[in-house]
């Protein structure tokens, strides 16, 4: 029992557990929608977005976060633009922009004189150097993802299945999309802190994908992938404290292996639970 309790006895372990816990929430919420809206690779050209921001903030001595809000704020801004002047598809504007934002962000951090570390702390983060106020931001980001996700809940599902039927509804698709950007933005900038700016996507992804298994509603799928989403930080950070591996890097690989894992389950408990069914049917027949 010790094997599994040593590592939260720890304050740094709590308060990355509870950082990751947070994110957890925010990423079920937002991923949920990404996932359904096939938004992958926005989150991802997001992601990379930040790095330039993050960059410049580091090497100017301020909040890092502060600089990936701007930068990734800037990249969701550019896309749009993009899109609407350059007569650009979706996919790329964010194409363009997700590689000039990668190149920008290591030439930036290049000219740094601690270009190793920074790049480290950077690329995958640094859940346990996670302090009281990073905890505080992604308690404030986390109300603000959940009032936003319910108050908007009837527009995204609405644009989600059918655009134009949303725009007849007077529910402004556009709109809701902007909405849905925003909240992918929010997400982003908050994992970083947990994973760092490659490995976002990962809990952004993971542990929604997983929920979706074993869901046929939206709320639930948000709850479940909170649930996986914190399961995967926890489970992480024990792997993490007992190999000596990266803990940014090790929860977000635990993240990506639940949807793995809930795949195989899915796959081999579905055949069971269909057979029982067809037992059932055919005895009260």
């Amino acid at each position: 029992m010790s094997f599994l309790l040593d590592p939260f006895a720890a304050s740094f372990v709590q308060r990355a557990l509870l950082t990751g816990a947070l994110v957890a929430v925010i990423c079920g919420v937002v991923g949920t929608w990404v996932v359904l809206r096939g938004m992958a690779f926005l989150g991802e050209a997001m992601a990379h977005g930040m790095l330039p921001g993050i960059a410049v903030a580091t090497l100017l001595g301020i909040p890092p976060v502060l600089g990936a809000a701007v930068s990734a704020s800037g990249m969701s801004v550019g896309i749009s633009m993009l899109q609407r002047r350059g007569r650009l598809s979706a996919d790329t504007s964010i194409g363009l922009l997700f590689v000039a934002s990668l190149a920008l962000g290591v030439i930036i951090i290049s000219a740094s004189r601690s270009f190793a570390t920074d790049a480290t702390a950077i690329l995958f983060g640094d859940i346990l150097a996670a302090s009281a106020a990073d905890i505080a931001m992604l308690a404030v980001v986390a109300l603000i993802t959940l009032v936003v996700a319910i108050g908007g809940h009837r527009s995204f599902v609405a644009v989600t299945v059918d655009p134009r039927q949303a725009q007849l509804l007077g529910l402004r698709p556009r709109v809701a999309h902007a909405l849905l950007v925003g909240l992918i933005t929010l997400a982003v900038v908050a994992a970083y802190q947990a994973v760092g700016s490659l490995l976002v996507v990962g809990m952004l992804l993971g542990p929604a994908v997983a929920a979706g298994r074993w869901t046929t509603r939206i709320p639930s799928t948000m709850a479940l992938a909170g649930l996986i989403g914190t399961a995967a930080v926890a489970l992480g950070l024990l792997i993490s404290w007992h190999a000596g591996t990266a803990a940014g890097a090790t929860v977000a690989f635990v993240a990506i292996l639940s949807a793995v894992v809930s795949a195989l389950a899915h796959r081999i408990l579905s055949p069971l639970a269909q057979g029982r069914l067809r037992i059932r049917a055919e005895r009260n027949s």
